[in-house]
């Protein structure tokens, strides 16, 4: 068995400037056979080399190096449901191996650390980019997708989504079921003990297998937003979603928060937004603190791209307490309008105004001017489309929208193009459509097409990564898959970005979750 040295390289990014001239901090290790290092450059990445000859391992400006190559054996490892409208801008809106307990590797290369190739680079300093992924509890049952359908080496994150807020505040599940009873094939129905079960096992399952993958608990969404804003507007409130909310996370396994708020409506719910944020974050420490090393768990936020909404936030106060913003880039137009329209389109069409009455560029520009760093901005992207019918084509009148996959005027990215339809593009606005010259039909949606547009965009922006709604959406072929494709055009797995997620909780109140899952 290899014995395990984890060596921390602490590195506290002040900026990109403050990066880039960040020392190098080396450390000279003498040879020793079999012996495992793992060297984590600040909270956020680690890689694991097998020692066979004297090494310096150098931290430049937040990466890992190691000089010479003397690895012998290591190893990179690569909103609610869709029945309410999500409007960007408008009045109504709709989205649908051993581990220490800071969660640093320390076991054979079988176990090896991940380590963010580079390229874009979310929040914290990271240098990889994030591709996460919203995974509904909802969705095991009509769409029968389920946990293990997850294209896990191919993310950083699942958006385990949702959890409800009573109304004292307390952050609870929102299906028992799906979440901690429902029995998969390898459960066992003679287990000792008190258990989890359901998707929350196979979360944690997955984080076992993929040491990349951090699993954030994902609270509110479109249905549940309305209880946000008396929760957050008292002291006591806060303190309970908080500390709620933080215990389902130690109780499921999971890495994170990310808040979907939809939206504050005020400026006092703005500001009592920023202090449920600030609540969160402490609340989140302190834990980790006591029972995870200071391991750093991410707090996110899922965030409109209509200026309407984002106009309505205090960007600046609430940027300090997040990790990254996952921009709803989609639901640009809908059955809310009067025409059709581009549903996620970059750009605006100043020849045809009526087909993009919003843009992905606009929002962003408004976010970084308002004080985030771009790399803190994560791209989202639909893995479904919207439907008009009884039209000429993008910012054409039209009369209704018909059938769909998901629900009326909704079809998921895998039932798309419909037979008889032609997948089209739109280079001013950069978005892809496809029509039906018979059946009049246009519906907007996300191609490989416009994934990889979408890649080009955010690298040239700077921005973070990518976040896609919803999981069961993407086809499941190599070549056709979206959450795929944009992992090909970040430069592979080794881009993705590579900080652990955490294994060790002490206190979960799960006796499987506690142990580890052996």
């Amino acid at each position: 068995m290899l014995t395990t040295a984890a060596i921390l390289i602490p590195f506290l990014l002040g900026g990109l400037q403050a990066a880039r001239a960040a020392p190098k901090q080396i450390v000279q290790l003498a040879p020793q056979e079999g012996l495992e290092i793992v060297c984590n450059a600040g909270v956020q990445q680690a890689v694991t080399v097998t020692v066979t000859q004297t090494v310096m391992v150098a931290r430049p400006s937040g990466s890992v190096t190691v000089i010479p190559a003397v690895a012998s054996s290591s190893s990179v490892l690569r909103g609610q449901s869709l029945s309410s409208a999500r409007v960007a801008g408008a009045s109504s809106s709709s989205r649908t191996p051993s581990v220490s307990s800071a969660g640093v590797v320390a076991s054979p290369a079988s176990s090896a650390a991940v380590v963010g190739g580079g390229g874009g680079g979310g929040g914290n300093g990271t240098s990889g980019f994030r591709n996460a992924l919203y995974f509904t509890n909802w969705g095991i049952y009509g769409a029968n997708f389920q946990p293990q359908d997850l294209p896990a080496d191919q993310i950083t994150h699942v958006l385990y989504s949702f959890a409800d807020i009573a109304s004292n505040g307390e952050v609870i599940s929102s299906d028992s079921y799906s979440d901690l009873e429902k029995r998969y094939p390898t459960d066992s129905w003679n287990d000792q003990g008190n258990n989890a079960y359901g998707c929350v096992k196979q979360m944690y399952l997955l984080k076992k297998k993929h040491r990349q993958l951090k699993v954030l608990l994902s609270i509110g969404g479109w249905t549940y937003s309305p209880k946000f804003a008396p929760v957050a507007a008292t002291a006591a409130g806060r303190k309970k979603f908080c500390s709620s909310a933080v215990k389902l996370v130690q109780d499921w396994g999971f890495d994170g928060l990310d808040i979907d708020w939809e939206y504050p409506a005020s400026a006092t719910e703005a500001a009592d937004f920023v202090a449920l944020l600030k609540e969160c974050r402490e609340t989140l420490d302190e834990y980790s603190g006591k029972h995870a090393k200071g391991y750093h768990m991410p707090i996110t936020i899922a965030c409109p791209a209509g200026p309407t909404h984002y106009n309505q936030m205090d960007i600046p106060r609430m940027d300090k307490y997040i990790d990254a913003w996952h921009l709803m880039a989609y639901d640009y137009a809908g059955s809310w309008d009067s025409t059709s329209g581009h549903q996620s389109n970059i750009f605006l069409n100043t020849a045809n105004p009526a087909s993009t009455k919003f843009s992905t560029e606009k929002a962003i520009n408004d976010y970084v001017a308002k004080g985030v760093a771009p790399n803190k901005i994560v791209l989202g992207l639909p893995l479904y489309g919207r439907a008009f019918q009884a039209t000429s084509g993008p910012g054409k009148p039209y009369s209704g929208i018909g059938e769909g996959s998901a629900q009326a005027g909704i079809w998921l990215y895998k039932d798309l193009p419909r037979l008889g339809a032609k997948e089209l593009w739109d280079e001013q606005a950069m978005a892809s459509y496809s029509f039906d010259e018979q059946r009049q039909e246009l519906i907007s949606y996300d191609t490989v097409r416009s994934a990889v547009a979408k890649v080009k965009y955010l690298k040239s922006k700077g921005l973070g990564g990518t976040v896609f709604w919803e999981a069961a959406g993407d086809k499941k072929e190599e070549e056709k898959s979206l959450v795929k494709t944009v992992v090909r055009e970040f430069g592979g797995n080794g881009k993705l970005e590579g900080q652990l997620n955490l294994l060790s909780f002490p206190v979960s109140e799960y006796d499987n979750i506690r142990a580890g899952m052996p």
